[in-house]
């Protein structure tokens, strides 16, 4: 009987995992205003804001529709794309939206 040594194919102990990307979201509550966040899934991220956790924004109104997610290269990239969203004026997130443009400027 041959035994074949399958541990090379398995990542060392510690290893990092390759890079997943992380998404910056905006989802709507029922009374129409917009949460922006960040995480590396927004789909169950917005379950657990339908839900009732994850943020107290949803207390007042519970949310209703994820209505835009970005892809980001990292977590960094994502709280940066964030910080930008969160500046802007709601038309301008509701043109964001609407548009399903990213704000990603060129590097």
């Amino acid at each position: 009987m041959t035994t074949v040594d399958l541990s090379s194919d398995l990542p060392a102990q510690g290893a990092a995992e390759p890079d997943k990307p992380w998404f910056v979201y905006l989802v709507r509550a029922a009374n129409g205003s917009l949460y922006c966040g960040i995480s590396d899934d927004p789909v169950r991220r917005f379950a657990k804001h339908q839900s009732g956790k994850g943020a107290r924004f949803f207390l007042s109104s519970p949310a209703v529709a994820l209505v835009y997610t970005e892809a980001c290269r990292d977590k960094g990239e994502a709280l940066r794309q964030e910080r930008l969203i969160k500046k802007l004026r709601k038309s301008a997130k509701e043109c964001l939206v609407a548009s399903g443009l990213s704000l990603h400027q060129p590097r």
